[in-house]
């Protein structure tokens, strides 16, 4: 009884730049577990091929005419009809985290070694997940980077249009009798505003707020 072979893994290539996407069709067929089922000129193209040829992976380029490929890796991702490994020339954040917020399983570079290019592919398409060695520590050093502004923006309080007023004045070098008679307050509410600012800035004294409000840009 014959035993049927393995099935290879079904891929569309999607390269704007004919020459280069020949090379990379030509790289792919030179391996006996790749099989060339659809090739795309631009992002639109390459959804649709994903919809009708179901292959198991889209070798997607970045920078393509009519739908680019972050756009278009969101199309295919959220179909669910393919399995996107992006392989571009672009390395840049403006390049790399679209790409991955729209769902690819991989991003490597044309420039990467062809061996490297073809254990991405075979990884991406068993479920794994690649990243170029440069493009990981771009990653995560934006990732630290968006989450230390997340934890500052956390940190920053919030101060009533009131209390920015009156901080504003206290900043001027007015003293709480004059702020009360220039905002038609009395000083006890003055004196209430100041102390909700010294609590939500966590300071002791009318100096230290007004500074602190300018580290914060409060003030």
């Amino acid at each position: 009884m014959s035993t049927a072979a393995p099935r290879g893994i079904r891929i569309v290539v999607a390269d704007d730049h004919p020459i280069v996407r020949a090379g990379i069709v030509g790289l792919l067929e030179s391996a006996d577990d790749l099989e060339i089922v659809g090739v795309a000129a631009d992002g639109a193209e390459a959804v649709a091929l994903a919809a009708a040829a179901k292959p198991d992976l889209v070798l997607m380029d970045l920078r393509m005419p009519v739908l680019g490929g972050a756009d278009a890796t969101r199309l295919i991702v959220e179909s669910g009809d393919a399995r996107v490994l992006v392989l571009t020339t672009y390395d840049t954040d403006e390049d790399l985290l679209p790409a991955i917020e729209a769902g690819a399983s991989g991003y490597l570079l044309k420039a990467a070694p062809q061996d490297e290019i073809l254990a991405g592919v075979r990884a991406v398409a068993a479920g794994e997940t690649v990243l170029a060695p440069s493009l990981a520590a771009k990653l995560m050093r934006r990732v630290r980077a968006d989450q230390v502004a997340a934890r500052h923006a956390a940190a920053v309080p919030s101060l009533s249009p009131r209390e920015t007023e009156v901080l504003r004045l206290v900043a001027d070098g007015r003293s709480n009798p004059e702020i009360a008679r220039h905002l038609h307050l009395g000083e006890a509410t003055v004196k209430t505003h100041l102390a909700h600012v010294f609590e939500k800035l966590e300071v002791g004294d009318r100096t230290r707020a007004v500074t602190r409000a300018m580290e914060l840009g409060l003030l």
